[in-house]
């Protein structure tokens, strides 16, 4: 058992803030989106009946997520079925007077001109016949619109209406997205996309859900070539991989490094970094206790630790927790000192 221990103190492992060369360059917010993401609409007019699904359901290619009143369209259908059997009947009687008139020349009783009314006749009656089947096709089409399908498999990302709303053309019902692929989009400041064009590497801080997070980079790179208006930025999309897709959600922000050269900057880890609000501080040892020292923080490289701007000198011993460093009594040991 260490001294500190059994005088009763609480042990705080310590290490020092020390110079690294690491990648320079800037950083900046990304956020994530998937790559397919649609917003279904309705392509028939009427009372929404029934919305099957709600945000975050998933759902296959083809299913239904809602239906439309269609007692219209209904009538419709039944309509062009109507119109199509009298389109026959008409055919029917016309194909039949066509053969005796053809009959009835054959043998001298009739004019050839009354052959000729006869054929336009039945002609007439073929295109009728043609003319309601593609009235019936596009009433029954005009029926199947009134079942919205997801057109692929995905996710519910949101809702824009609900059972009994009023139902037209255009009008947003729901927001889909695949969960694969997945890009970054980060929004890179005109004055600032010669130096991102000219970076060495551009990479993603991917956290790994316990705090900690890992430098990597995306599949592929593709910018926006035009600028935004009003922020004056161009947009860069960050493909990323199938794995790394896994851990993310649509709308999360990620962070992006457009990193340049090398160059020696103060690191801490990260986890002695205190944050209460706008401050961000760190424990330095200071003769038997530990001092609370405010800092400003640089970029952060990850497992490497987070840069130390100003706040630090080189060989400052920091509390690798900070919590128990403010308590009374803390003590600093090595880590590999720490008592279980």
């Amino acid at each position: 058992m260490s001294v500190a221990a059994a005088q009763g103190g609480v042990q705080v492992p310590v290490v020092p803030a020390q110079v690294k060369s690491v990648g320079t360059g800037f950083e900046l917010d990304g956020v994530v989106q998937p790559v397919k993401q649609s917003t279904i609409s309705a392509q028939a007019s009427g009372r929404i009946a029934t919305l099957l699904v709600k945000a975050g359901d998933k759902v296959r290619a083809g299913q239904v997520l809602a239906t439309i009143d269609d007692r219209e369209a209904q009538t419709g259908v039944q309509s062009s079925q109507a119109q199509v059997a009298q389109a026959q009947a008409g055919l029917h009687n016309a194909q039949a007077n066509f053969d005796r008139t053809r009959d009835l020349r054959a043998k001298g009783f009739v004019s050839a001109a009354a052959l000729d009314t006869a054929e336009a006749q039945l002609k007439g009656a073929l295109a009728g016949r043609d003319q309601a089947g593609a009235g019936a096709r596009q009433s029954a089409l005009a029926q199947g619109f009134t079942r919205v399908t997801a057109p692929f498999e995905g996710w519910v990302l949101q809702t824009h209406a609900e059972a009994g709303d009023l139902a037209v053309p255009g009008k947003p019902l729901l927001t889909l997205y695949a969960p694969l692929p997945m890009r970054v989009v980060v929004q890179v400041p005109v004055s600032r996309s010669g130096a991102a064009r000219a970076a060495g590497a551009v990479e993603l801080l991917l956290q790994d859900g316990v705090g900690a997070g890992q430098w990597q980079r995306p599949v592929s790179i593709s910018t926006v070539p035009t600028a935004d208006p009003v922020s004056q930025t161009i947009e860069w999309r960050l493909e990323l991989s199938a794995e790394a897709a896994k851990t993310l959600l649509p709308g999360q922000q990620v962070r992006v490094r457009f990193a340049g050269g090398q160059a020696d900057r103060m690191l801490v880890p990260s986890t002695a970094v205190l944050r209460r609000g706008e401050l961000t501080a760190v424990y330095v040892v200071s003769g038997t206790g530990f001092v609370l020292k405010a800092v400003r923080l640089g970029a952060d490289h990850g497992a490497e630790g987070v840069e130390v701007v100003a706040g630090l000198t080189a060989g400052d011993r920091v509390a690798l927790e900070p919590v128990k460093a403010g308590l009374a009594g803390a003590q600093a040991v090595a880590p590999s000192a720490v008592t279980k």
